[in-house]
């Protein structure tokens, strides 16, 4: 996958359109990830305890890894990303600046 956990990334379709968020988690199986403040759906929590109240909470699920573009940490632009191999080794870098990401 080319968005890793901890990147920052901007939303470009649908209804979150134009936030901006850090990847929390990525699924690579599903081809999804899950970014902070985006996708909130309301889910009801069950007392644990007696006397405890329930409450609804707002928990962030998945979005498509085709929503999302990442936001250099370097030139702070929307970028796709390469791959370079250094000393035998695989590194993300950015094609509008042409810096490592990692």
């Amino acid at each position: 996958m080319k968005i890793k956990k901890n990147d920052k990334v901007l939303i470009v379709k649908g209804k979150y359109k134009g936030k901006t968020g850090v990847v929390l988690r990525t699924y690579p199986r599903e081809n999804k990830i899950l970014v902070e403040g985006v996708n909130l759906l309301k889910k009801f929590v069950r007392p644990k305890r007696e006397g405890e109240k329930g409450k609804i909470v707002e928990v962030s699920r998945p979005i498509p890894i085709s929503k999302a573009k990442l936001i250099c940490p370097k030139c702070g632009k929307l970028t796709r990303v390469g791959f370079k191999i250094l000393e035998d080794k695989k590194h993300r870098y950015c094609k509008k600046c042409n810096s490592l990401i990692d």
